[in-house]
């Protein structure tokens, strides 16, 4: 039994929102209480004590769209790659990537992701996966990391046809093993969706493969209308709009998340309201690929559950949210709208995202609910309460200011330094792979550090 206490304590809990001296008594993998440290103290004096020091004690952050096949190009530069569109950035880069990657480079990708979720305060991930080097077996690997680290993840594998047939075959056989694979770990950390890249790069036929195979058994986590070449190979060949193919497919519905959805209209708005489909904002990853900003403003007014990922973009949430308000200001062109829309992303749609595939209560710290909990390093110079907790998260905090981390029950981090991991020796793994990859890509060595 933990006792995480001395610390202003943020619930999400509409119940008792704030304690100005909180404690959250935790037990196995669930939360036995909250209350003021004075109190659980006395109540709990046989719990292991884990000193908040003062900081911000939170419930952990949920990424609800993320990529872990990029995770080894951070700082990755491709002789001759220079996109002047978003196909050219898929292309050039990231399928340039993900064609390389065989199972050493998928299992290196996925621990790398981990640590960084695990130091920015994120205990669950949606992934979508791509490794064309190697298919067959690596959504296992993933889950095998993400076991490992403690984290909580709701995986699929990327279903394009552009590779070629066998591929996709490949691909929609990986989805389907590793749903099977869930349904008989009934492992409440682990989750499976359907995936599938851009519509652009998916046919009829591979759409019928898909849902013929997962025969209704989860949902689907797919890229929609992230750039325009999605929206006209759509109308072009297939005689109606992204969101519309989808909905003939038997594609949308209450488990179904449509990543991205920056170019749908009025109509495609109202269809995915209609069937209960989720959608999740990306927004750096959308501007730097300058492909558009995400009508979360419509998307919100018509009640369609809107949460917040980051792409790969970035591990820290806090970032993103951050982007998400300013792109939705600078898009409408008024410095008034956007606040409720963009914080619900975060504090509240993602943790209703996480309902639908984990049976742990997430995103909120209350009795009963899961032991997802982080202590952030902040310290407010200004007036801090329940009334103004957002702005402080917004212009006060980022992901790195995390000291310790807990999934449920479980101290993955604690004061800053991850528990029962040897960071050095899985950084110095991973750089091992980082440089076979950026050789391969690149036709070249690299040395022990980095360089060429």
């Amino acid at each position: 039994m933990y006792l995480l206490a001395n610390g202003r304590l943020i619930t999400r809990d509409p119940a008792r929102g704030y304690i100005r001296d909180g404690a959250v008594a935790i037990e196995g993998r669930g939360i036995l209480e909250i209350g003021t440290t004075s109190e659980l103290r006395a109540k709990y004096p046989q719990a292991e004590f884990i000193d908040a020091k003062g900081g911000v004690i939170m419930p952990a952050f949920i990424n609800a769209h993320t990529h872990i096949y990029s995770a080894l190009a951070r700082g990755l530069s491709i002789k001759g790659y220079n996109a002047t569109n978003f196909y050219e950035v898929l292309d050039g880069q990231w399928w340039a990537i993900d064609r390389r990657l065989r199972m050493e480079g998928t299992r290196a990708s996925a621990n790398a992701l981990m640590i960084d979720c695990i130091k920015q305060g994120v205990t669950t991930i949606f992934d979508h996966h791509a490794s064309f080097g190697e298919i067959p077996g690596t959504l296992h690997t993933i889950a095998e990391s993400a076991k490992r680290f403690g984290l909580r993840a709701c995986l699929c594998y990327e279903v394009s046809d552009r590779d070629g047939e066998e591929k996709a075959l490949q691909s929609v056989q990986e989805n389907a093993d590793f749903i099977t694979e869930c349904e008989a770990r009934q492992d409440p950390m682990l989750a499976a969706m359907f995936g599938g890249h851009a519509l652009f790069t998916i046919s009829d036929r591979t759409f019928d493969r898909m849902t013929a195979a997962n025969n209704g058994r989860t949902g689907y986590h797919i890229h929609v209308s992230e750039g325009m070449n999605d929206v006209y190979d759509s109308l072009q060949n297939y005689g109606r709009r992204p969101v519309q193919r989808l909905h003939d497919h038997g594609i949308l519905g209450p488990k179904t998340l449509l990543g991205h959805c920056i170019h749908v209209n009025t109509a495609e708005i109202e269809l995915i309201q209609s069937t209960g489909t989720m959608v999740v904002n990306n927004p750096e990853s959308n501007m730097g690929n300058a492909v558009g900003t995400c009508p979360v403003l419509q998307l919100a007014k018509a009640g369609v559950l809107l949460g917040l990922g980051t792409d790969a973009y970035t591990n820290d949430m806090l970032e993103s949210v951050k982007v998400a308000l300013i792109a939705q200001k600078q898009n409408a062109c008024l410095p008034n709208v956007g606040w409720q829309e963009v914080t619900d992303m975060l504090f509240r749609n993602n943790a209703k995202i996480g309902a639908r595939y984990f049976p742990d209560e997430l995103g909120v710290l209350k009795p009963g609910a899961a032991a997802d909990v982080i202590v952030m390093d902040y310290k407010p110079f200004t007036p801090f309460s329940d009334a103004n907790i957002d702005g402080h998260i917004l212009f006060g905090m980022t992901g790195r200011q995390c000291r310790t981390t807990i999934a449920a029950g479980k101290i993955l981090m604690r004061d800053g330094e991850l528990i029962g991991v040897d960071e050095e020796a899985e950084n110095a793994h991973i750089l091992e792979a980082a440089q076979r990859l950026w050789g391969d890509l690149n036709h070249c060595a690299y040395g022990p550090d980095g360089e060429l």
